[in-house]
């Protein structure tokens, strides 16, 4: 595409009615007005700057390749005019089937998809329903008998529905892929190439996600039809109000350390992340040891575990709460004050995601990381990916420090924020005149770090526990 980038959208969407038009308020969209009382009714006034470049492209019909930071409001983006086309165009329902397919990765992101969709369209007669594994079958085939309008679903039970005949993608005219990196992290790309093939060639299909990783392009080509791209941030890019911060500590010490770091006063809600379902509940047993009460919700879990486990993190009847990176992205939970990486993640990406469950809704966040000495290439990489140093914290008294790094770590320097109530010494941030980018971890072995699961640990152990739970 040669046009020249829009005023509005700041991408080159060619596109004459946005050459002049400044959109403040969502009025200025033109949504239908049942629409719009929704929102006010929940008093969302101004978009957020991926729904500001995102819906007016959508509402003309054209492809559309987001990419914004996780909680910037990806979902209003594609639901809104998805909504306000239906309620503009209204048709029968057909039998076992739907109008607009939404695909998530995880149970959690679809059933908050799920909720957003019908809370903005609250006033209109459209039928929304949300099919995943892990709840009975047969139940979501009689919802799907009469057909519905928008269906949210998780790639697995999708086919598993196709099947069984109890769902056909025939009448399909919207196609949203959210959180397309991580379908692909989670080996659903058979899956998506098996659904392409069923939905009608002639649909609007719209990508979302918060990072733009080599495999994500290429799978946009196949499947966009010469799409806009919208990008509020650079890729991979971390919130700009979480506080940052690593402590170097040996495995041994892991688990003593979260337990101090929870009993800080300034820890009202925390979100841990392991790497593997195994550590997840490790984890949860160490905690409840030293007297601090946890949840764990992960693959292995069933429904109604994790249902209660985010329910009562959500309520703050449990204030902490041990996740693996496959419920990352479905954790949508207002006041988490701090995320901890008690194992760092072995793709640079999973970080955004995991620090990105805090400081929502322009409330500030903490994210402190642990990294033994294997851990240190996963660090670097994450450092490259963000393009950022993350400051050092140096560990409490009481405990051993680690040996050194075989080349130096970047330390706190007097800049940028510092983590509430858990920082010594001087407040840390990133390194005056540092060159971004700069990796500063030990350097990785010739093959770099073993990107599977924990250092160490057997190939096909690590391949197991990190196997996702049939969604």
């Amino acid at each position: 595409m040669n046009e020249p980038a829009c005023a509005t959208c700041r991408v080159r969407c060619g596109s004459p009615l946005h050459e002049s038009i400044i959109l403040t308020t969502f009025s200025d969209f033109g949504l239908a007005e049942p629409i719009l009382a929704a929102l006010a009714g929940e008093g969302y006034e101004t978009p957020t700057p991926i729904q500001t470049q995102a819906i007016p492209l959508v509402l003309e019909g054209r492809d559309l390749l987001g990419i914004a930071q996780t909680g910037t409001g990806k979902t209003a983006a594609f639901s809104l005019p998805i909504l306000d086309r239906f309620s503009r165009d209204r048709k029968a329902r057909q039998p076992r089937g739907c109008r607009a397919l939404i695909l998530s990765p995880t149970r959690e992101l679809t059933s908050q998809i799920a909720d957003n969709i019908r809370i903005y369209g609250r006033n209109l007669r459209l039928s929304t329903q949300v099919v995943f594994g892990g709840m009975p079958i047969n139940r979501q085939i009689r919802q799907l008998e009469r057909g519905v309008d928008i269906l949210v679903a998780t790639p697995g039970r999708l086919l598993d529905l196709i099947d069984r005949r109890a769902l056909s993608l025939a009448d399909v005219e919207v196609l949203v892929l959210d959180e397309a990196d991580q379908m692909l992290d989670l080996g659903f790309i058979h899956a998506l190439r098996r659904i392409a093939k069923l939905v009608p060639r002639e649909r609007q299909s719209l990508f979302f996600s918060a990072t733009m990783p080599k495999s994500i392009a290429g799978l946009a080509e196949e499947y966009l039809d010469n799409p806009a791209r919208v990008a509020v941030q650079p890729a991979a890019t971390t919130a700009e109000r979480v506080a940052q911060q690593v402590i170097f500590v040996s495995s041994g010490q892991k688990q003593r350390l979260l337990a101090q770091v929870l009993q800080d006063g300034a820890v009202s809600r925390a979100l841990v992340f392991t790497r593997t379902k195994h550590g997840a509940d490790k984890v949860v047993k160490h905690l409840e040891r030293d007297g601090v009460p946890a949840a764990a919700i992960h693959g292995n879990k069933s429904q109604g575990q994790r249902e209660r486990a985010l329910n009562d993190f959500r309520q703050g009847r449990c204030k902490v709460l041990i996740a693996t990176d496959i419920a990352a992205r479905g954790i949508d939970v207002d006041g988490v004050s701090h995320v901890i990486n008690f194992e760092l993640p072995n793709v640079p990406e999973s970080y955004v995601h995991r620090i990105g469950r805090t400081a929502r809704a322009g409330a500030d966040g903490a994210a402190l990381s642990f990294c033994n000495m294997e851990e240190r290439a996963y660090l670097r990489d994450i450092q490259r990916t963000t393009r950022q140093e993350i400051p050092v914290m140096p560990l409490p008294p009481g405990f051993t420090p680690e040996p050194p790094p075989e080349a130096p770590i970047p330390k706190a320097g007097k800049s940028g924020k510092t983590m509430k109530g858990l920082s010594q010494g001087k407040p840390g941030g990133h390194r005056k005149g540092a060159r971004p980018g700069t990796g500063s971890g030990a350097p990785a072995s010739r093959g770099g770090a073993p990107r599977n699961g924990a250092p160490g640990r057997p190939a096909r152990q690590q391949r197991r526990e990190q196997r996702p739970a049939a969604y």
